[in-house]
């Protein structure tokens, strides 16, 4: 028996160090992004009960990085169900991961826990401000014709340009030779261009390689041309003449690369100077004009983990110096595969904005100031609940192109064809309105000056109230902006306004106060600073720090005032007991008063009542239903002055 014991001991120890080395080997696949590799050790770690933070989220990584998000899903499950401390990027994974099997409730649901935990993250800003996105996206859907393009693999096809009468996309189709070359990360052969003319009826025909020229042992991928046709710009694997070159990390990144047409060929492959080892720039794409080029990076500077930036293309042919897109447009997460249509819109695949699950496509026109500023989802059937990409489409025609991983694809992505029905509206306007007084007398201020910013304090307009104090600014739908409003004799009070998503106006009122305030014999002082009551804490009396703030004021003011006398009045709701409610407000009165006397205040100038519930200011009596907001009002204090000699 103790032989029995012994082994089940040894052969457990044993499966042990097994494991120890099998995950040790997927680790090193995993760091070398070779995530299909990875999976195939972690999944059989998994399956014999292993189970780990570090486990469950690789195996939800490698999956979620090579878009195969409903996969993912079972593992970072698994991962939450452990309990443990994750690291807050996984709860926006897991939201997308949840989105690609269609359960937006719990998607939202971890989204709401990202958004706590991350609440500078744009991601989960734009979330808070749009979280009726589905409704959104309902809205803009519907307006497009979908179908397969009839050239796919069983392999990745997209990433669609045209020159001519050539649509040139990308493929991992291999066609070369006996010895098949695999990507570690895709498990699929390195991609190459390839192209398909397409006839008057817009069919397309058998896919031919493109160039041999531009082709290597690496990948290539998602052309652009100019309209010439004799430049093209790619993007590629960092190889040139013969040669790898790799970063200081060992990994060797994208680059985009230029090439001209002489005698039908394609020759002069240059690499862009804004490339570098240390961090891949790709996807390239080129303004109307062709003046400005567009670009994927995660280089420095770069908010998530790849945002889209644009050079200016100079006359002699060398590029400006690259521009973030800003954070109307990049997020903390994946901006990709830009396109620009002939009528200037940026059309873009994103996971960081609201969207159905993995990569949506987005669109956003140029503005008057020549930025890109709204973002809109272009919603279904073009977008779907996985990954959804590379758009192209004919301003004219309005027939296009896009890539997708969707369910029921032939291959790992395949390029699907598009026709527009109907253009999405843009045009949301809105009106900023409002009407300014005097926070005393309510009377209307007519000619203050009402100023409009935008988000970076940039100055957009400026208008005056009429004689009913009333003002109106012509802004846009969704967007954030600040409003200040100045005049002279008043104190100068700004405000964070962010205007409703659908058409109308939104209302923002201001309440001035006079720099110079008019008191005499009756007044009260709480009334002139605007303090509604002094805080103190549930049932006690002691002065709490919000209730210092507005008790300097009253110091301040009877310090200025020398022979001022000031009698202190506290009241409470009806609530408790009429005993209880008199002997709290007399505990706040006298607290009150020994603090101001306990901060130079002679007590010769001070008198101190509490009157509990028997002078309320409304209605709500014992037995009367009332709001909190009318309980609060009652709930007040009093500084009433006598000026004296």
């Amino acid at each position: 028996m103790k032989l029995k014991l012994l082994f089940i001991f040894l052969f457990s120890i044993s499966i042990a160090f097994a494991q120890k080395r099998e995950v040790k080997a997927a680790d090193k696949n995993y760091d070398q992004f070779a995530y299909i590799d990875a999976i195939k050790v972690y999944e059989n770690i998994a399956g014999k009960g292993y189970k780990s933070t570090d486990l469950f989220q690789k195996l939800g990584n490698a999956y979620y990085f090579n878009g195969e998000l409903a996969k993912a899903e079972k593992w970072y499950t698994a991962l939450f169900d452990l309990k443990e401390t994750v690291p807050t990027e996984y709860y926006y994974r897991y939201a997308q991961s949840l989105k690609a099997i269609g359960d937006y409730k719990k998607a939202d649901a971890i989204l709401d826990q990202f958004s706590l935990k991350s609440g500078q993250d744009s991601r989960a800003q734009l979330y808070n401000k749009q979280k009726d996105y589905l409704e959104v996206i309902k809205k803009n859907s519907g307006r497009y014709i979908v179908e397969n393009a009839g050239i796919n693999s069983e392999y990745s096809d997209y990433g669609t340009s045209f020159l001519g009468n050539q649509l040139v996309f990308t493929s991992a189709r291999d066609t070369m030779g006996f010895v098949k070359r695999r990507d570690k990360w895709t498990n699929q052969s390195f991609t190459n261009l390839y192209a398909a003319i397409i006839d008057d009826n817009g069919h397309l025909s058998t896919p031919k390689r493109f160039s041999e020229v531009i082709t290597t042992h690496v990948n290539e991928s998602t052309p652009v041309f100019t309209k010439d046709g004799k430049t093209m710009y790619f993007t590629r694997n960092n190889f040139l003449d013969g040669k790898n070159q790799k970063s200081k990390e060992k990994m060797i990144l994208l680059k985009i690369y230029r090439a001209v047409l002489k005698d039908n060929k394609w020759t002069n492959v240059v690499e862009l100077p804004f490339n570098s080892n240390e961090y891949s720039v790709a996807h390239p794409a080129l303004s109307p004009d062709e003046k400005t080029f567009y670009f994927v990076s995660n280089m420095p500077e770069t908010k998530g983990d790849s945002d889209i930036f644009k050079v200016s293309i100079n006359a002699d042919g060398s590029f400006g110096t690259p521009e973030n897109l800003g954070d109307k447009i990049n997020t903390e997460g994946k901006e990709t595969f830009p396109f620009i249509s002939e009528a200037n819109e940026l059309y873009f695949a994103s996971n960081g904005h609201p969207g159905l699950g993995g990569l949506d496509i987005f669109v956003s026109p140029l503005e008057k100031n020549n930025t890109y500023q709204r973002v809109f989802n272009i919603g279904a059937p073009v977008n779907s609940n996985n990954d959804d990409f590379a758009f192209w489409i004919n301003s004219q025609s309005k027939h296009g192109f896009f890539s997708t991983n969707r369910e029921g694809t032939l291959g790992y992505d395949d390029i699907f064809k598009l026709k527009e029905k109907l253009p999405l509206t843009y045009n949301c306007d809105q009106e900023l309105v409002g009407i300014i007084t005097d926070d005393v007398a309510g009377m209307p201020l007519a000619n203050v000056q009402v100023q409009l910013f935008d988000s970076k304090f940039n100055l957009l307009k400026e208008v005056y109230s009429n004689d009913n104090g009333a003002y109106t600014h012509e802004v846009v739908c969704e967007e954030n902006y600040y409003v200040r409003v100045l005049q002279k004799d008043y104190e100068t009070k700004e405000v964070n306004v962010t205007t409703s998503q659908i058409k109308g106006k939104t209302q923002q009122d201001f309440a001035l106060s006079k720099k110079v305030k008019t008191i005499t014999t009756g007044d009260d002082l709480a009334k002139v600073f605007g303090i509604s009551n002094i805080h103190f804490e549930l049932n006690k009396s002691n002065i709490n720090p919000i209730a210092e703030h507005d008790l300097a004021k009253i110091i301040a003011v009877m310090n200025e005032y020398p022979t001022m006398k000031v009698d202190i009045r506290s009241h409470t709701d009806s609530r408790a007991s009429i005993a209880y409610n008199q002997k709290l407000s007399e505990k706040r009165a006298q607290a009150t008063m020994k603090y101001l006397i306990k901060k130079g205040i002679d007590k010769s100038r001070l008198t101190a009542k509490g009157y509990g519930e028997s002078q309320l200011i409304n209605s709500c009596n014992d037995g009367v239903s009332c709001t909190e907001e009318q309980h609060l009002a009652n709930r007040r204090s009093e500084f009433i002055i006598n000026m004296g000699k």
